[in-house]
């Protein structure tokens, strides 16, 4: 199933994906992966954003290959850009999802269902219940 808008998500890895225990990789995130490869299924494009370089990043890119996640791109904004100290590092993306966010990372559940534009049964309203709910 393809989502009809595909976005380009930049995911950042330590804290994020992984538990933060960096220049090691810690243990994945509950849930991290699975929504990883969920947005990837329905179309959507995912970009490892991450102060990682060299063996530190080839490293934090074969722990996701070996959990089924291959990115899109990886600390760019496309595969074939080449990079310029002359121009900026930022990457150009839909979303960024990153533990260094105001308020701090989401739950991954969370990030899917907003990603999605799906409301998270716990922020739904609930009906009140009076005398007569149960003719409802």
């Amino acid at each position: 199933m393809k989502n009809s808008k595909s976005l380009l998500i930049a995911v950042d890895f330590d804290g994020t994906i992984v538990e933060n225990k960096y220049p090691k990789i810690g243990e994945p995130m509950i849930f991290a992966f699975e929504t990883l490869k969920k947005l990837e299924e329905i179309g959507h494009r995912l970009i490892l954003w991450t102060y990682r370089y060299g063996k530190e990043l080839d490293d934090a890119v074969a722990f996701c290959e070996e959990r089924g996640i291959k990115f899109y791109a990886v600390n760019q904004s496309f595969p074939e850009e080449e990079f310029d100290p002359r121009v900026s590092r930022k990457i150009n993306a839909d979303v960024f999802i990153d533990d260094r966010n105001i308020g701090g990372l989401l739950g991954w559940g969370e990030i899917y269902q907003q990603i999605i534009n799906e409301e998270p049964e716990h922020l739904k309203p609930t009906k009140k219940k009076g005398l007569f709910s149960f003719l409802k």
